[in-house]
């Protein structure tokens, strides 16, 4: 499929933002489809002097105030009509924020057939009712298309395959208002069009014009609503039948959305808080079932990774049941973070045999890079450290997934975020930025075993379990360019504590420009082997849930990152 963009506004009275919102566009150099949706004679006076003085501004006007959803479906026809491939829906009153422009872009030409769909992060400006609101549409999307692919049914920031859309809207009677962004998401998806979910800010104006009618569009959603889930009910086998053969999922993890909803983490953190640990326990087993039935992306993951590791081991066949307490530890891995953020685990529980090689290092006053895993619990020790001011231990993450649970440990204690240290993209500035921390003694504790998802860098292909695998050479060259010490650093859950492993992997990590290949090649095959024998000890301790092995998986990479993994 060809990518050819353009950028499409609908607009109802917001002539005080237009401008703003089509000055920060410009800059992209895409045509801007604006439709004005019967506006009055100030909005349509602004307009006009607009696409007079904006090049990239064509102007449509629908004789009467038909709605959001109208207004869209007529720029989606004009687009196609035009010949563009894609149409990138973004709100008149400036709350989306126009700087992401290129990653829906970006994400839209390496996925055409998919919609990009932008997956809101607020700021204190968001109205309460609004975003409480928006939890029931949640459930609702869940239920009607059996899925959790739709990260955000409601956002208005949207990338469309104009074939897949048009095709839609000029076959079904999509509804034109407030409920037109979810009732379009979730017929795309009954129709088999995947989505990708895109981390987006989103700022509410406080001068901003708002058309959000409180109870008459309520009743509008409430009513969409009902049509779509008696109308998913003779789809249902066909989304059964997607679910559990997996729908094409395979994909790399970084595409993956963030199971789970910012509600249900709340309703386990409310648990934990009032109820105790036991509590929280217990309601994980029918949190982790539902997603052992509904992911079969997981379960396959799962399976394929136990597989491994029992022809390795010489041990018997892994069953739905080895799966099912594989993913089990995970989510008992997650309430131990947060166990460990609210106090509720302490020294006494962790056991550290080589307690003295990590004092002697804390004593030489260097800084040191230690290189983990999604094994075990990394965080866990990283809050102990923060809580008894043992060192300054900084976690570097992928700053884009997991955003839910980030915020959640966040609200647990505020300590959390002090030393963890969002990464997007490694370059000088973040070079320079680790490079001061190393020097003041400082330790970072960065992942090993994901492939980031920057476009610029590289992976390679070692053996780990038996089979090639993709492991990104950034933490390898990262370690070269700080100039410091390489420990490896895991923490595995053992008994009713957790013991951690500290081991010392490298001096230096030393890359001379000839052998710069093989020498890479060498230190990443030392860390998979050093990562398979502790795989092999704890087996349902190895978080990662998606096809680790495919070459497809291993997208290029570069950036080091400690990256959260996919929350249950």
């Amino acid at each position: 499929m060809s990518f050819a963009p353009c950028l499409l506004i609908p607009i109802y009275n917001h002539r005080e933002s237009i401008g703003r919102t089509v000055e920060r566009l410009a800059p992209h150099g895409l045509p801007i489809l604006v439709v004005d949706d019967g506006s009055d004679a100030a909005t349509q006076q602004v307009l006009t002097a607009l696409a007079a003085a904006q090049p990239l501004v064509r102007l449509y006007r629908l004789p009467e105030n038909g709605g959001k959803g109208a207004a869209v479906m007529h720029g989606m026809r004009e687009a196609r009509r035009a010949g563009y491939s894609h149409a990138l829906q973004i709100d008149a009153d400036g709350q989306h924020d126009a700087a992401d422009v290129p990653r829906f872009l970006a994400r839209g030409a390496a996925h055409p057939e998919a919609v990009i769909c932008g997956r809101p992060i607020y700021d204190e400006s968001v109205p309460k009712g609004r975003l409480y609101g928006r939890y029931v549409t949640h459930f609702w999307v869940w239920i009607e298309t059996l899925s959790f692919a739709i990260g955000d049914s409601m956002c208005g920031f949207r990338l469309y395959p104009l074939a897949a859309a048009c095709a839609l809207i000029d076959a079904v009677r999509i509804p034109t208002r407030m409920d037109f962004d979810t009732a379009i998401a979730v017929r795309l998806y009954w129709r088999g069009v995947r989505f990708e979910n895109l981390p987006t800010r989103v700022h509410y104006p406080a001068d901003g014009v708002s058309h959000f009618d409180l109870w008459r569009d309520n009743l509008r959603i409430t009513r969409m609503h009902t049509r779509l889930f008696f109308a998913m009910l003779p789809r249902l086998p066909l989304l059964l039948w997607r679910k559990l053969a997996g729908g094409g999922e395979t994909r790399h993890w970084s595409h993956l959305a963030e199971r789970g909803s910012g509600l249900g983490l709340r309703i386990v953190y409310a648990c934990y808080r009032l109820l105790g640990e036991r509590a929280a326990r217990l309601l994980l087993y029918p949190v982790v079932a539902y997603f052992f039935l509904t992911s079969a992306r997981a379960r396959r993951a799962s399976q394929d990774y136990l597989r491994r590791v029992a022809q390795r081991s010489g041990g018997e066949a892994p069953g739905w049941g080895a799966s099912f307490r594989h993913l089990l530890a995970f989510a008992q891995s997650g309430l131990d973070k947060l166990a460990a953020w609210m106090g509720g685990i302490d020294g006494r529980r962790v056991d550290f045999p080589n307690r003295a090689g990590f004092d002697a290092l804390l004593a030489s006053g260097k800084g040191a890079v230690l290189i983990g895993a999604h094994l075990g619990n990394l965080e866990m020790t990283r809050a102990l450290a923060s809580g008894k001011r043992l060192a300054t231990v900084n976690a570097v993450v992928y700053s884009e997934h997991a955003q839910q649970f980030t915020r959640m440990l966040a609200a647990a204690n505020a300590d959390f975020g002090v030393n963890l240290l969002q990464v997007s993209d490694f370059g000088p500035d973040t070079a320079i930025m680790l490079k001061d921390k190393i020097d003041r003694g400082e330790l970072l504790v960065i992942v090993g075993d994901r492939t980031p998802p920057a476009e610029n860098g590289r992976v390679a292909t070692v053996d780990f379990l038996g089979a090639p695998a993709p492991f990104a050479q950034g933490p390898m060259i990262l370690a070269s360019l700080l100039d410091c010490p390489v420990y490896l650093f895991f923490c595995l859950r053992e008994d009713d504590g957790y013991r951690i492993h500290f081991e010392p992997f490298a001096e230096r990590i030393e890359l001379p420009r000839r052998e710069r290949r093989q020498r890479l090649h060498a230190y990443l095959q030392q860390y998979a082997r050093r990562l398979e024998a502790y795989c092999l000890r704890a087996p349902d301790q190895w978080f990662n849930f998606y096809d680790f092995w495919q070459q497809d998986a291993a997208a290029p990479a570069a950036a080091p990152a400690l990256a959260e993994q996919p929350k249950a």
